[in-house]
């Protein structure tokens, strides 16, 4: 598909309280549409964590090279995040599109509003999930201390919060259905996209 063409895909970007199962959610969508989706493989400033792989999960970038890359304005967004910076490298969002597939962004919510304003015609979508699960879920994660945790917590609840500013909201309170939902999301707004894209 050519680079005009690849242009015109919208961006995706899933955001939501940590704990939401976002990720799972988007492994599964990935799965479903593997010819029409890419997760965009995000920059942080984070150590790695056991099994994670440079390029794969994360880019892993030291204080000083994100500061040069925010510099030379290749970032689309970055944010701070419990103490760690994340951002999307526009580099990232034009290789997915120039292979013919959609980006597909996992964000934090603030970085997420900063894509909806810069990005036209992107696709913002909040996953959310009961309070108690998320809690739950979070309490369960063995990586991270009981400090950071209760961080997580606090600022899941504000997050939620925030769903209304986004233009579509799924609740992951049953895999299936969730997915299920985030599927005729993406190809209602594909199908809207390529019939607008037709001379």
């Amino acid at each position: 598909m050519g680079s005009s063409t690849g242009r015109r895909l919208p961006v995706f970007v899933i955001t939501g309280p940590s704990g939401a199962g976002k990720g799972t959610l988007e492994q599964e969508l990935l799965r479903l549409l593997p010819d029409r989706l890419e997760l965009a493989v995000s920059a942080t400033t984070r150590p790695l964590r056991p099994g994670e792989r440079d390029g794969y999960h994360y880019w892993f970038l030291d204080d000083a090279e994100f500061d040069r890359r925010v510099a030379e304005d290749e970032f689309l967004e970055h944010v701070v995040y419990v103490g760690h910076r994340y951002g999307t490298l526009r580099s990232e969002i034009d290789r997915i599109r120039e292979q013919g597939r959609a980006p597909l962004l996992d964000l934090e919510v603030e970085g997420a509003l900063r894509v909806r304003d810069e990005v036209p015609g992107s696709v913002t979508i909040f996953v959310d999930a009961p309070l108690p699960e998320l809690e739950q879920r979070l309490q369960a994660r063995a990586t991270e201390s009981s400090g950071e945790i209760g961080d997580r917590v606090s600022l899941a609840r504000e997050q939620k919060e925030q769903a209304g500013e986004f233009e579509y909201v799924v609740v992951n309170d049953d895999l299936a259905d969730a997915t299920a939902a985030l599927a005729r999301i993406v190809d209602r707004e594909l199908s809207a996209a390529a019939t607008m894209s037709r001379p």
